[in-house]
């Protein structure tokens, strides 16, 4: 292409030139004049684009048209087409043209920076080339890249260059997925890196977790809360104690009055050792003093009751359930119809809900000697495959749950002090550790792969009550006890270990009586505690726990509506007949006389038949003396 070409982009119409003559063959016009031009340019077409037909190509003779007519009707066609001229528009001269109107309109614009106006127009001359290039290769270019009018000015550029770039940093949607190991291996690091530096962030310390910045009292009675249970949404509390009441607890009714929907005696003049909801919440079993275990529904009402077995039968195996009292129970973790009960008669019995007529299975606990001893405290473990329990004699008993209760799968005998009562035996989350709270003032923490000799022992923790409770903290780092109160000790305490050391790493006041039971669960946040004064208490903190007792103290107490009454004046009007008198209220004292006159309203004793100086019969008189004739020295 020459220079010329380039600097230039013609416009014209696209004609046919053809005419038709009456025997139908084709003829061109030797020169089509400017009137024929207007013609052909309003028959419609485009401009053309691409190379440019210079006027020299064209045969300007008439006689070679013609001549090519007659030798055929395709090379009439093609000269039609040639004989069309463009347009030639010269850019250079149109683009100085509208600079120098500009600079004419608005010369104190341009006049004040000359460099401007040179990059204006090289940028034009480029704008305009790559234009040809374009239409030259036959290639459209997105809308979205097509600069339109004037370009901008460098300022205005570089911002619109930043924004691109924000745009391009931010992404909206899922990770692209990568396309190779390389990419995905990048893609960890920076996760570890991001791990890593939230991990050099300072970590709180198990004591710090410890809900207890408020609390919150619950007035069970006048006795020992001896058992508490919390449901495993966290929803209700239940409370028992040894003047054999059970009370039960709604968070989400309750309001700051904190006052319990329902109290019932179910076991009659029984002490409650312990309850405790099924797994899935809607059952309660009751473990009291009786021989018989009682379930409950959620609202309190008896569902069923188990059934007592013969006394006078020696070998357990053959009675139906238990011959003495109880003294602990528990649901199983997995199955929540099966429930387990220990008692006195030296037996653990496996109940189902659907028979309560006779147990389903029995575990009979012997001493060292082979004698019956009698379990104190029981429970399975978090998987449901191991079922615990502590004897009088000291020993910890453990069997499997899968298999035939004949041999123990693992046995202690001298976990505690013998004599002394286990009051408490309890799992850890990850089942690996078993803490048991033993009569002799001991916490023991044991593993269970290693069972010849405990891990850690925390001694000097009084204990006075057969259901002092122990537990881990939900993160398993802690365990957790309560301590009774010796003579002229004031404060009930709840103290926490350290699970891995042993230190103790917390120490809370709670009451001025012995703490017995304690709970932390995992879900609300919220430690549970039982007390010797008879008040259950809830330690909280409103930032790490959740529901619970924030549900009732959030609600205020609704005050009771004033009954305004009215009573009638009276009217005295003593000279009025008697029909239309009203009666003046009289005293009692009055009212007690006339009725104490009255025989049948004060129910006066007949008097006797005889009087003074009236003579018995012969026949009375032999009955009160059979011997008349004999002495006082006689008889």
């Amino acid at each position: 292409m020459n220079k010329k070409d380039k600097t230039k982009i013609s416009f014209g119409k696209i004609g046919f030139g053809l005419s038709l003559n009456k025997g139908g063959t084709e003829a061109v016009d030797p020169e089509p004049t400017k009137c024929e031009e207007t013609v052909n340019i309003t028959e419609g077409g485009f401009g053309t684009f691409g190379k440019i037909i210079d006027s020299s190509d064209v045969p300007s003779s008439s006689s070679q048209t013609s001549s090519e007519n007659v030798d055929g009707g395709t090379s009439s066609n093609e000269q039609g087409r040639k004989s069309k001229v463009a347009k030639d528009f010269d850019v250079e001269e149109l683009v100085e043209k509208t600079i120098a109107q500009a600079k004419e309109r608005h010369g104190d614009k341009y006049s004040s920076s000359d460099e401007s106006e040179k990059s204006s127009e090289v940028k034009a001359k480029e704008q305009m080339e790559k234009l040809k290039i374009q239409n030259q290769d036959g290639e459209e270019a997105e809308s979205e890249d097509e600069v339109i009018g004037p370009p901008l000015p460098p300022e205005m550029k570089n911002k619109s260059e930043e924004k691109e770039g924000s745009d391009d940093d931010e992404f909206i949607g899922p990770p692209m997925p990568s396309r190779s190991g390389e990419d995905d291996e990048e893609s960890e690091e920076g996760i570890e890196e991001e791990d890593d530096e939230d991990d050099e962030e300072p970590e709180e310390r198990p004591e710090e977790k410890v809900p207890q910045s408020h609390e919150v009292t619950l007035r069970h009675g006048t006795k020992a809360v001896s058992a508490m249970a919390l449901d495993p949404s966290g929803a209700r509390l239940i409370t028992g104690g040894l003047e054999y009441e059970v009370k039960f607890w709604d968070f989400a009714g309750m309001n700051a009055s904190l006052q319990s929907f329902r109290c019932v005696k179910p076991c009659e003049s029984h002490p409650i050792k312990n309850v405790q909801y099924s797994t899935t919440g809607d059952m309660v079993l009751i473990i009291s003093g009786n021989a018989q275990a009682k379930v409950l529904d959620r609202d309190g009402y008896e569902k069923l009751e188990c059934v007592k077995g013969y006394q006078f039968i020696s070998d357990m195996a053959n009675t139906k359930g238990h011959i003495s009292g109880l003294n602990d129970g528990c649901w199983h973790p997995k199955k929540k119809e099966e429930f387990l009960t220990c008692s006195d008669d030296g037996s653990l019995r496996l109940w189902l809900v659907d028979k309560p007529k006779e147990h389903h299975r029995i575990i009979k606990t012997r001493s060292k000697v082979g004698l019956r001893t009698a379990p104190t405290c029981c429970t399975f473990s978090r998987d449901g495959n191991i079922v615990a329990c502590g004897c009088s004699d000291g020993s910890l008993q453990m069997w499997d749950h899968r298999k035939n209760f004949v041999n123990t799968l693992h046995l202690i005998r001298d976990a505690h002090m013998q004599g002394s009562e286990t009051s408490r035996i309890t799992f850890s989350y990850d089942d690996r550790g078993l803490a048991t709270r033993g009569g002799d003032d001991t916490l023991k923490l044991w593993d269970i792969r290693q069972l010849k000799s405990p891990v850690h022992v925390a001694g000097e923790l009084f204990n006075r009550f057969p259901m002092t409770d122990c537990g881990f903290s939900p993160d398993d780092r802690m365990v957790f006890t309560s301590i009774s109160l010796k003579k002229g000790e004031t404060d009930g305490k709840l103290l926490f270990f350290d699970r891995n050391t042993f230190e103790k790493l917390k120490e809370i006041r709670v009451s001025d009586s012995s703490v017995i039971r304690c709970l932390w669960h995992p879900k609300l946040n919220q430690v549970m505690v039982g007390c010797g004064n008879g008040d259950a208490k809830i330690l909280y903190d409103p930032i790490k726990s959740h529901r619970g007792a924030l549900l009732c103290m959030a609600k205020t107490q609704k005050k009771r509506k004033q009954v305004e009454v009215f009573t009638s004046q009276q009217v005295i009007a003593p000279h009025s007949l008697r029909m239309f008198r009203q009666e003046r209220p009289r005293s009692t004292r009055k009212q007690l006389e006339k009725a104490r006159l009255d025989p049948v309203k004060s129910k006066r004793p007949e008097l006797p038949i005889g009087g003074q100086g009236i003579l018995l019969p012969l026949f009375h008189l032999h009955f009160i003396n059979p011997f008349p004739s004999l002495t006082t020295r006689e008889e």
